[in-house]
């Protein structure tokens, strides 16, 4: 019998997956927030984040003036406050909903290398508790793709070339009408910056993604499934729709 995780989490719809990851992030940080002033917290921007973080921008039990915020990647050559920018994906879905102690986006427009300086700094200053993130339909983490991802990498955040998988995902996902519009290039937190959160909340929504979750879950660890990485990880809790774990549900009784 394959060895599925046991932080496996598997729900009807993308409402209910996203709540449930939702209620374990936020008593997560309820928890967190009882013995220390402030919870750092790394957040994915994506259309399957969207019903997690819903919930959690109407929590009673998070105080976010004690939240440090933190987006994991960027595009680069878009228009500053462009749309389709994930700082501005996080502004509109999250950070306008509440009284946040501090949001750090990555800046591209700052200058690359300026900015891979300033954000190591910001990341490193203290811990990672928190890490919420998905799975790409290449495997990906972030913008680790296969070509890129790295499980030893020495860098803390790396400009990367989006491979074509990754960057149709974008036009699948609603972000861009066409691939000739998404960024060729994007900065990204490394994968080994990812696993150091201590708590990881990883949600995965959608039949486009049932590959490579049952990649993620079943498949030798290998840079080809970027992913697969998540279940070498002590506390990574994983949060599935059916459709996104319809793969790796066939074989959980074989």
């Amino acid at each position: 019998m394959p060895n599925l995780n046991r932080n496996i989490n598997v729900f009807p719809d993308r409402i209910t997956t996203g709540t449930a990851a939702g209620k374990a992030v936020e008593t997560c940080i309820e928890n967190l927030q009882k013995t220390q002033d402030t919870v750092r917290i790394i957040f994915a921007a994506a259309p399957s984040q969207d019903s997690m973080l819903d919930y959690l921008t109407k929590s009673t039990l998070i105080d976010w003036n004690r939240i440090i915020a933190f987006n994991m990647d960027e595009y680069i050559g878009l228009k500053p406050n462009a749309p389709e920018l994930f700082s501005s994906y996080l502004e509109n879905a999250l950070f306008s909903k509440v009284s946040i102690k501090h949001k750090n986006t990555i800046r591209v427009d700052n200058g690359l290398s300026t900015e891979i300086e300033r954000y190591a700094k910001l990341l490193t200053d203290e811990p990672i508790d928190i890490v919420c993130l998905g799975i790409g339909e290449n495997g990906h983490i972030a913008f680790n793709d296969p070509p890129v991802a790295d499980f030893n990498d020495p860098k803390i955040i790396k400009v990367v070339e989006l491979d074509e998988e990754c960057r149709l995902q974008q036009v699948n996902d609603g972000c861009f009408d066409s691939i000739k519009e998404v960024p060729e290039k994007a900065i990204t937190l490394t994968i080994p910056t990812l696993l150091k959160g201590k708590n990881l909340f990883c949600v995965v929504i959608g039949i486009k993604k049932s590959n490579a979750v049952k990649n993620a879950l079943l498949e030798p660890i290998s840079t080809a499934c970027p992913a697969s990485i998540l279940t070498k990880h002590p506390n990574c809790n994983f949060f599935f729709d059916k459709d996104a774990y319809k793969e790796a549900m066939r074989f959980e009784n074989v």
